[in-house]
């Protein structure tokens, strides 16, 4: 009987690597949809105090932020939000498969209420002036709660990628026990939090263009408030958050990540807390230039590393602890009838059970043997690693350039083998199989190093010519 494995293409992105691609639509995303759902709770706590106290020079405000949002938000959100799942199905098909066969009703409910709130945001911005102010400000929070509801639903989801947490949904492939994983709140929370504090620095951008200066003073200090709301609230809950994660996660943090993340993270909540505290005490001191560094720092320098860093920690997985990020099928869960990719793996290799082989690699030959050894690797590796020496973990900089493949194939029969590098999937070849990935790799390392043999040779002889 024929035997094969449920695998997809390999989507490998020179250069930059899929991941990267992932990373910059979601930072797009994030930044877009966080600020409509926080901006959508500004908008309802603003309101309910205009009409409590009769200030309906408040609702100027409202509706150009609403304005800005239809922009800023539902435009670019609604052209990046398809590209995420664009980009992670041709990356990750079989992840994507895994969520979609938990959480498709949590999925169409999510669609639900994010209609509920595309429409709560028209009627929002157009209906000001229209219909009675309590009215409005029902429909104010249904947009605020149906925005905030797509938030808890996909939370759900992306908090079950990076693990359940417990024994429970394997054993059933319960929807609910997948849903409620123990990194579900802490998650949640956190991402409140984000939304408060990014929707108070781009409310800044509008809320230093009022003409009403009482109003101006009022609305910024109210943007402030909510802001630092937000980010002490963020630093309660990203501490929960860490005790969470699963125990690769935490190594991963602790021993993978570049350098420079931890740093520049705390140098961004520094400046955030500075840039609320001074806009609170000093609100005419908000010049609209001023909101927009703010905004472009929180965006570049907090969230790319924050998403970057996520992204990371989950790997090798993309879903739930048991689908790898090169798509193999890494454990058993009976409570969907799944089972585990490597003992065929061990047994047959992948060129004889990935269904995408080309024909000629099949039964390769001398001649092709570096082909057939790049297949696997990429399709083993390049979902995590790079095989140029830029983009995303470097396969060559992995191995410190290392030309030496009985090394390399040491490597490959022990440690990955048998699943010993914490942060590393195991990926069990075959013999001939780790003999092929190992030829290729120092292939790579050689080319890198000719590569740069040449380029210094060029460089001195430049050198020479010049003096």
């Amino acid at each position: 009987m024929l035997e094969t494995l449920g695998l997809y293409p390999s989507w490998y992105v020179p250069v930059i690597g899929s991941a990267w691609v992932m990373g910059i639509i979601g930072t797009i995303h994030v930044l877009s949809s966080h600020t409509s759902v926080g901006a959508s709770w500004l908008f309802a706590l603003l309101e309910t105090k205009a009409v409590r106290e009769n200030k309906p020079e408040l609702m100027e405000y409202i509706k150009k932020y609403g304005v800005f949002l239809l922009v800023f938000s539902y435009i670019i959100g609604s052209i990046t939000g398809p590209g995420i799942w664009y980009a992670i199905t041709v990356a990750s098909p079989k992840g994507v498969g895994g969520l979609i066969h938990n959480f498709v009703w949590v999925w169409a409910a999510e669609w639900v209420y994010f209609t509920v709130e595309v429409i709560g945001v028209y009627a929002l911005v157009y209906l000001i002036g229209k219909v009675d102010p309590k009215t409005h400000l029902k429909l104010t929070w249904v947009f605020a709660l149906a925005s905030w509801a797509t938030m808890l639903l996909i939370v759900g989801i992306l908090s079950f990628m990076m693990w359940p947490g417990n024994d429970s949904w394997y054993q059933t492939g319960s929807t609910m026990d997948a849903f409620f994983n123990l990194n579900f709140f802490a998650h949640l929370g956190l991402r409140t939090a984000f939304m408060f504090a990014i929707a108070g620095a781009v409310g800044g951008i509008l809320a230093s263009t009022m003409k009403n200066e009482a109003v101006r003073i009022e609305i910024t200090r109210f943007l402030s408030k909510m802001g630092l709301a937000g980010v002490f609230l963020g630093m309660i809950m990203w501490m929960w958050y860490i005790q969470t994660l699963p125990e690769n996660a935490k190594i991963i943090m602790q021993t993978q990540l570049p350098g420079y993340i931890a740093p520049t993270l705390f140098a961004v909540l520094g400046a955030t807390i500075l840039y609320f505290a001074l806009t609170a005490w000093k609100p005419l001191y908000l010049k609209q230039s001023f909101a927009w560094a703010m905004t472009a720092v929180i965006a570049i320098a907090g969230l790319w590393p924050e998403e970057r860093s996520r992204e990371s920690i989950r790997k090798p997985y993309v879903a739930g602890q048991y689908v790898y990020s090169n798509q193999l099928i890494s454990r058993d869960v009976p409570g969907k009838q799944i089972e585990s990719n490597l003992p065929m793996v061990a047994q047959k290799g992948i060129l004889a059970t990935h269904p995408f082989v080309p024909e000629e690699l099949k039964n390769y030959t001398d001649a092709n043997r570096l082909q057939a050894g790049e297949f696997v690797a990429k399709a083993m590796c390049a979902n995590c690693h790079s095989m140029e020496d830029t983009g995303l973990r470097p396969m060559v900089k992995k191995l410190h350039g290392s030309t030496d493949v009985a090394q390399i194939k040491a490597y490959l029969g022990g440690a990955l083998y048998h699943g010993l590098v914490p942060y590393m999937p195991r990926i069990p070849l075959p013999e001939h199989e780790q003999q092929l990935v190992a030829e290729y790799l120092a292939s790579l390392s050689k080319e890198n190093t000719q590569t740069a043999s040449t380029k210094f040779g060029s460089d001195y002889i430049v050198a020479k010519g010049e003096q």
